[in-house]
């Protein structure tokens, strides 16, 4: 089984580890508003934030996926003036709802980025937009790291 090629599950909430349900509080309570920031949910449900952000892209409650097909992209991007930029727009044209970017601080010419999506709204297929964004002269690679459709 390739590494793009992830097998999800249906668990009950009693099964999942400890740091899995405290994420899933935190996230609710960002969500509802109960907690200012991501230093804040955490604190609250005495949660790392490495827990957190290990698993936050990972663990959604079960009406979450029925009603939203996320999606999570991993990017290798050759480090350029605009790459973002150009991402962003192939991803938004796409009809795709970004929720979350995140970037490391570029090395050796390379940045990493991954971004959680929304699909709801694409008005074409997920294999379109991979095709589109590998077409993209600074993208190295694109990996499908999560699903929830």
């Amino acid at each position: 089984m390739e590494k793009t090629d992830k097998k999800f599950f249906l668990v009950r909430e009693d099964v999942l580890p400890e740091a899995m349900q405290k994420t899933l509080a935190a996230k609710e309570m960002i969500e509802r508003g109960k907690a200012d920031s991501v230093w804040d949910a955490v604190q609250k449900v005495d949660l790392s934030r490495s827990a957190f952000y290990k698993y936050r892209d990972t663990v959604f409650p079960f009406h979450t996926v029925v009603k939203e097909k996320l999606i999570t992209l991993f990017f290798y991007l050759e480090d350029r003036s605009g790459t973002l930029s150009e991402l962003l727009r192939v991803v938004a044209s796409s009809g795709c709802n970004i929720l979350t970017i995140h970037q490391t601080i570029p090395m050796q010419g390379r940045a990493n980025v991954t971004l959680s999506l929304n699909t709801g709204e694409m008005t074409r297929s997920i294999d379109h937009l991979l095709t589109r964004l590998r077409a993209l002269e600074f993208v190295e690679k694109v990996e499908i790291i999560g699903n929830g459709a």
